[in-house]
């Protein structure tokens, strides 16, 4: 049975699960559907089309699920979908997407701290950590276990590869590719994410080869595209080859 403080509005048709917590005035929008075990802190709101999993925390005055800042949008009901086990910080805020044809996505066990704001048809991961007053803008791609420096700005149309390192105060223009870290304004790329490979326990083997392609495209001569020649003549393993295909799908061209 869900524990619904008085003041809290649910509105009619919104679905909640199993052991759920809604505090002292917080906001339930009618075509909200909640699992079970959910936390909601005092003054924290869930509207518009929005799924949620099971165990998330949504802390006091974050906003999720309300309209994107997008003056193509017109009204649709677009969706927000949101995992397992996240936590959303205070003033937090998730816009859900600006078009029927894709969702904004949000996956498990993510970190999203305070005065972070996830704009239409971001995609993120699990097992991230973002920090207060990051600001994602439409369209980010964030893959899983990335963990993103305070007070950092993404561009539009950005992806950030899996087990990516972004310092603080960053202004990221081009992505980022998997294993990597740096940091600036504008972002350059410094070197592998060593210490926080380790720390996810891949072995002296994996990332000694994850530093073999990452010398290929940052440490050798060669350009982006001569870099991707060489790497097919390679006999990859599995985690150069992420490395590998991210820079093959990027569209907007990887961060130096």
């Amino acid at each position: 049975m869900s524990i619904i403080h008085p003041t809290a509005i649910i509105k009619e048709g919104a679905i909640l699960g199993k052991n759920c917590e809604i505090g002292a005035n917080c906001y339930v929008g009618e075509h909200v559907v909640m699992g079970a075990n959910n936390i909601m802190y005092s003054g924290a709101i869930v509207d518009g089309y929005t799924t949620l999993g099971d165990g998330n925390k949504i802390f006091s005055y974050a906003v999720v699920g309300t309209d994107p800042q997008d003056l193509k949008y017109n009204g649709e009901p677009t969706r927000l979908r949101i995992g397992n086990n996240n936590s959303i910080r205070e003033f937090a805020t998730i816009n859900r997407s600006n078009g029927m044809e894709e969702d904004t996505v949000v996956g498990n066990n993510n970190l999203i701290m305070e005065y972070v704001h996830i704009a239409h048809n971001c995609q993120i991961g699990s097992h991230c950590v973002i920090a207060n007053v990051v600001q994602l803008a439409g369209h980010v791609h964030v893959h899983d276990y990335v963990t993103i420096g305070g007070v950092t700005a993404v561009h539009q149309f950005v992806k950030i590869g899996t087990q990516a390192f972004l310092g603080g105060a960053s202004a990221v223009k081009k992505d980022i590719v998997p294993f990597s870290r740096g940091e600036g304004n504008p972002y350059r790329t410094v070197g592998l994410n060593s210490v926080g490979l380790m720390r996810k326990g891949f072995s002296k083997e994996e990332i000694a080869a994850i530093k073999e392609i990452y010398n290929l495209f940052y440490r050798s001569k060669l350009n982006v595209s001569q870099a991707l020649e060489a790497a097919a003549e390679m006999k990859l393993t599995e985690l150069q080859r992420v490395f590998v295909n991210f820079v093959k799908e990027s569209d907007r061209g990887i961060s130096k």
